[in-house]
């Protein structure tokens, strides 16, 4: 089968279309046909090395790349009873360490990080749901905030702020969007109560304007840090993504960092959520995926609305 690789960590230009062996569902594992894979910063950092250098992950001889996939379950391994051959499924690959990753024409997952896909959507758009839709889920999660509570999400317009979006207002948060202001219509549609533009030059100060009290939570998908941590009120929340953005949880501020895992359960609720058209799944482009280079070369230009998707 095909699948892309990297040998040598670089750029774009390190990522390599090989042959490799079909791999084998062990017990409890699911092998996936893949449908398609979704493009993410994260693969990025796995390809230049970023990740290796920072101790998260360290050097193979061949490296898989690729988190979110959307397909056919292929063969299910012993133990497996939820899934069987034919069901669409999506799924997140959260492992670094490993040969394979989404971006091939079949992976292997352990069967706890699959869901049932959101039925009536197409598999490119399914493959935007897993990593952002998962990240979004555990960060509002990790604030523990009440119905009725507001929540700043910075990046708003975002593959994560914009889940992150529409979920905190799901629960009934009062949501306050930090994002560019030709994405004001965009955020609102998914339901922010109040939105602030990034060029906002003190974003505390301008939160603070619509909530004086300041905000009882914060999704820094944007990765302000310090920046607005000063819209949260004193022991308020906030969720940092992973990255070394976090910032010291001055005034009792309670800081969590957020490193999204596989959850199966989780997904097959955010699934059910888009089938439903509660969730928004938005896709800026596809490509095959020959052409792994040009999807991270369009990626690193950055103003993407929505994730990139390769397709076998």
């Amino acid at each position: 089968m095909r699948a892309v690789v990297v040998r040598d960590f670089g750029g774009p230009e390190a990522l390599e279309l090989v042959e490799v062996e079909r791999p084998v569902a062990g017990a409890g594992q699911v092998r996936v046909r893949v449908e398609a894979a979704g493009v993410n910063p994260v693969d990025a950092l796995t390809r230049s090395g970023e990740l290796a250098a920072a101790g998260l992950m360290g050097r193979r001889e061949m490296t898989g790349i690729g988190w979110d996939v959307a397909g056919v379950v292929d063969a299910v391994g012993p133990g497996v009873a939820q899934f069987a051959p034919g069901q669409r499924v999506v799924g997140l690959r959260d492992l670094l360490d490993v040969d394979l990753g989404a971006y091939a024409q079949f992976v292997v997952l352990g069967a706890q990080a699959l869901a049932p896909a959101p039925a009536g959507v197409d598999p490119v758009h399914a493959a935007t749901l897993p990593l952002n839709g998962l990240t979004a889920v555990q960060a509002l999660d990790l604030l523990e905030l009440p119905e009725g509570a507001t929540v700043l999400v910075t990046g708003a317009a975002g593959a994560v702020g914009g889940f992150a979006v529409q979920l905190a207002a799901l629960r009934g948060l009062r949501v306050v969007a930090l994002a560019a202001e030709e994405d004001e219509e965009l955020v609102r549609s998914l339901g922010a109560r109040w939105f602030v533009p990034r060029t906002a030059g003190d974003v505390a100060a301008a939160v603070r304007e619509l909530v004086p009290s300041g905000v009882d939570g914060a999704v820094d998908a944007a990765r302000l840090g310090v920046a607005a941590l000063g819209a949260v009120r004193g022991r308020g929340a906030f969720a940092a993504l992973a990255g070394g953005s976090e910032p010291v949880g001055l005034r009792g501020i309670r800081v969590v960092n957020v490193w999204v895992g596989a959850d199966g359960p989780a997904l097959a609720r955010l699934s059910a959520l888009a089938a439903d058209g509660r969730l928004t799944l938005r896709v800026a482009g596809t490509l095959p995926l020959r052409e792994a280079a040009r999807a991270h070369e369009r990626l690193a230009r950055g103003g993407l609305r929505g994730r990139l998707v390769l397709v076998p």
